[in-house]
């Protein structure tokens, strides 16, 4: 057997290993909460000891941590320092197109990402019009309540969305969902791509939003303005919105 030959085993071994610790590290992602090893172990389909030694040595990288006295696992202070690297890149890459489409649509625009159960709002552009929507950079929001949220919720299935939310969801405004009326509702959104809510995150404030799906990672692109222009504009802003994704999207690389 040549050093070739030999060195071949070790390092398929090696992708493979790394293969299993990105779909652990993806499952865990999608329970932000934590899960118990033997519910990794469950959903990767590995044997409980396997999972056990590739969460040792994601926990010695501070990609996932242990929370809790009943051995709980979750995603790790590293994984967020790496996401909020890429967030400074995401933001000088979209920049531009989000300052262009709300020029196009006269409306401030957010892009927006998942933190644990809510809304993480990256960067935002204000429209400079009399009537506007001004909201800061870094204000969470609720997942049920606004349009991003519900595109966030949409990536998941129904088993893990249950999980992330409460079964009952807080009231917030006159037209907050609640959850079988939310789960309804984000099979349409993974149908159209393009979420909205008006009255029910606050009295007033509508938005509309779709999923930004770059070799950077999932991230929301947002149009929020006062509930009244949205419910007249709704086809307008559904097809700037659209556009600008696919802009953004073909210029920065799809994931």
């Amino acid at each position: 057997m040549t050093a070739e030959h030999a060195v071949e085993p070790v390092r398929q071994g090696g992708i493979q290993v790394i293969a299993r610790a990105a779909e652990i590290m993806r499952t865990l992602g999608r329970n932000p909460q934590g899960l118990s090893l033997a519910a990794i172990a469950q959903e990767v389909k590995l044997p409980r000891s396997t999972v056990q030694r590739i969460i040792n040595a994601l926990a010695e990288e501070m990609l996932v941590e242990h929370v809790g006295a009943a051995g709980g696992v979750r995603l790790g202070p590293a994984l967020g320092q790496l996401i909020n690297q890429s967030q400074t890149d995401i933001i000088s890459l979209t920049r531009p197109y989000l300052k262009a489409l709300s020029d196009q649509v006269q409306e401030s625009v957010s892009l927006c990402s998942l933190s644990g159960d809510r809304v993480y709002v990256i960067d935002r552009i204000v429209a400079e019009r009399e009537l506007r929507v001004v909201f800061p950079i870094g204000v969470y929001a609720p997942l049920h309540a606004t349009a991003p949220g519900k595109v966030l919720l949409s990536q998941m299935t129904e088993e893990d969305v249950r999980h992330v939310l409460p079964e009952s969801l807080p009231v917030l405004a006159a037209n907050t969902l609640d959850l079988p009326q939310l789960l309804k509702q984000l099979q349409q959104v993974r149908d159209t791509r393009v979420a909205w809510d008006c009255n029910e995150f606050l009295e007033g404030l509508g938005s509309c939003a779709t999923a930004l799906d770059t070799y950077l990672g999932l991230f929301v692109l947002c149009i929020v303005a006062p509930d009244s222009r949205i419910a007249t504009r709704r086809k307008r802003m559904q097809e700037a919105l659209l556009s600008c994704r696919q802009d953004i999207e073909h210029a920065i690389g799809k994931c």
